[in-house]
């Protein structure tokens, strides 16, 4: 059973930024694909980015590319999604998930296993 645990969200003012990290017991976290999903208040959850076991590759959303990074450092077991130049359209619950495979990037029903969420709000 793997377990991650999300942190870093918190309050912050449009054009601010955040880091996010996800964090994951076992080591099996390092043979996962990992990505990154929101979920806003009356709206499905929708994919925000996405990094391959090596984390050579990364995938991102159009809504948020060229402001969002994904990297990894296996090492530590964890995923960090570093937001920049935030918008109030940001605002969510961030969850951090893994998967086996690399096939449908952006669907949430591919990724076995994910973490509770954290909170970010982003003011105008």
């Amino acid at each position: 059973q793997v377990q991650l645990v999300e942190s870093g969200g918190g309050l912050v003012q449009a054009g601010g930024s955040l880091r996010l990290s996800c964090t994951a017991s076992g080591r099996i976290f390092s043979r996962h694909l990992t990505g990154w999903f929101r979920q806003a208040p009356g709206k499905e959850r929708e994919f925000v980015a996405a990094i391959n076991l090596s984390g050579g590759r990364t995938y991102y959303a159009d809504s948020v590319k060229g402001r969002f990074t994904i990297s990894r450092d296996n090492a530590k077991n964890t995923v960090y999604l570093q937001m920049n130049s935030l918008k109030p359209e940001d605002a969510a619950v961030y969850f951090c998930a893994t998967r086996t495979g690399d096939r449908d990037l952006s669907s949430a029903g591919r990724y076995d296993y994910w973490g509770q969420g954290t909170q970010v709000t982003v003011s105008s």
